[in-house]
């Protein structure tokens, strides 16, 4: 009985999800300035500022792990030169898992892209990003991104 409290007074408690709110609506306030970044077409530095350097991604579009930050501002820059643009985005149904300094954001990517020829079409899709605070501040350090089909 001694040691199980113990236990439990040291720390020795599985961890469990925890519920800061400052911290979660930083991570999705994050997100949401990348986002909002991209459809300003800003710098890519200014869209990856909330990217850590040795951010991991995995997306629809590469058939590999795209590893780093340069790598994933290059793959990004290259797709903005076809003339698309993205209109609109944001999360639905957004759900955010805190472990100490890590935290895990699930979303449901909701946007709207316009082609070069001006064709406006849904994107749709489920993703999942992994932040650490580091030096106070929220950093992203793997992405998955994957199409959610419309359902008819």
């Amino acid at each position: 009985m001694m040691i199980a409290a113990t236990m439990l007074a040291g720390g020795a408690v599985p961890a469990m999800a925890q519920d800061r709110a400052a911290d979660k609506k930083a991570v999705m306030e994050a997100a949401r300035a990348q986002w909002q970044a991209g459809i300003q077409q800003a710098p890519m530095a200014e869209q990856y500022a909330t990217v850590a350097d040795d951010y991991t991604e995995f997306n629809a579009t590469s058939p590999a792990l795209i590893r780093g930050k340069p790598r994933a501002m290059a793959l990004t820059s290259a797709y903005d030169q076809g003339g698309g643009a993205t209109l609109f985005g944001d999360m639905e149904n957004a759900h955010v898992q805190l472990y100490g300094d890590t935290a895990i954001l699930s979303y449901n990517y909701v946007g709207v892209q316009r082609d070069r020829e001006g064709n406006v079409e849904p994107q749709n899709a489920k993703s999942t990003r992994v932040y650490v605070k580091m030096d106070g501040e929220w950093k992203l350090v793997h992405a998955n991104f994957q199409p959610a089909p419309i359902m008819e």
